[in-house]
């Protein structure tokens, strides 16, 4: 009979504990967070090609963050974060691997993360991710694992959509919200044509072609979340379950380059460049 109570204690401290986190207040270079060491890092040991984290994530000599791509998985914050200004400047490379060597280079932000390292397919931690992949760039993608216990980390946000052509969401703003609990809200231009091909590009890309440099904003305040690529608001979500958490960065079978990753206070300015 003294469980339910203690269980009931439990959750309310869980809740307290998560509703303690301070928002961002002053810039945060995450680069320099990585090169101090203050992170995670996880990588699937199951894929078809997975090397060693000090492989995957180096720095070139102009201080240039490198995504090899040759595993799947991520770098994480140990901080967990809320209500803040993600500013990503990034550029593919030229290299892709295994099966993802002739598909559409594929890499990625995990927002909000959560639960165990590699919760979901062995590789990704429960989170609302920002796509980055040619022609989908700010795509969401909400991931809700399954433990091993058969335990469901529920992550949700609600957005607003329609269907495209495939029966595919898309983000529409002004269409009545609908909760999401996993899955794919496409960018508001991504082409109806998409192909899984190295390369895409669609018809109405806000994204620049490969090897050239890309800005990926993500405004994260309270509940909500805004992409914008180069400038261009491209999705929205609300309600957004949880809303904090530590943050990610993928890698996905492509080569990538990274020279800003920072976090600003909401409202900050964040215009400067390298």
């Amino acid at each position: 009979m003294r469980i339910l109570p203690l269980l009931s204690m439990l959750s309310v401290c869980s809740f307290s504990l998560l509703s303690a986190i301070e928002p961002v207040k002053a810039k945060i270079n995450l680069l320099d967070v990585i090169k101090s060491g203050n992170v995670d890092y996880h990588v699937n040991p199951k894929a078809d090609f997975h090397d060693a984290p000090k492989d995957i994530w180096t720095f070139d000599k102009d201080g240039t963050f490198h995504i090899s791509g040759r595993g799947y998985g991520y770098v994480a914050t140990k901080e967990n974060f809320r209500d803040y200004h993600l500013v990503l400047e990034f550029k593919w490379g030229t290299k892709t691997w295994g099966k993802r060597e002739k598909a559409a280079k594929d890499n990625g932000i995990l927002l909000h993360a959560y639960g165990p390292h590699g919760a979901y397919g062995d590789t990704w931690m429960a989170s609302i991710e920002a796509q980055i992949i040619e022609g989908g760039v700010g795509d969401i993608l909400v991931l809700s694992p399954k433990l091993a216990d058969g335990t469901e980390l529920t992550t949700s946000l609600s957005a607003e959509y329609a269907l495209d052509r495939d029966k595919e969401k898309i983000w529409k703003k002004g269409e009545p919200r609908q909760t999401v609990t996993k899955g794919r809200i496409n960018w508001k231009n991504r082409d109806e044509d998409w192909a899984d091909k190295v390369g895409y590009r669609g018809r109405n890309e806000v994204e620049l072609p490969s090897g050239e440099w890309n800005r990926l904003e993500v405004i994260a305040k309270g509940d909500t979340l805004q992409y914008f690529v180069n400038g261009t608001m491209v999705n929205e979500a609300f309600d957004c379950k949880p809303a904090e958490g530590k943050i990610l960065l993928q890698t996905e079978g492509a080569e990538m380059f990274v020279r800003r990753y920072e976090l600003y206070p909401l409202g900050a300015s964040c215009a400067d460049t390298p």
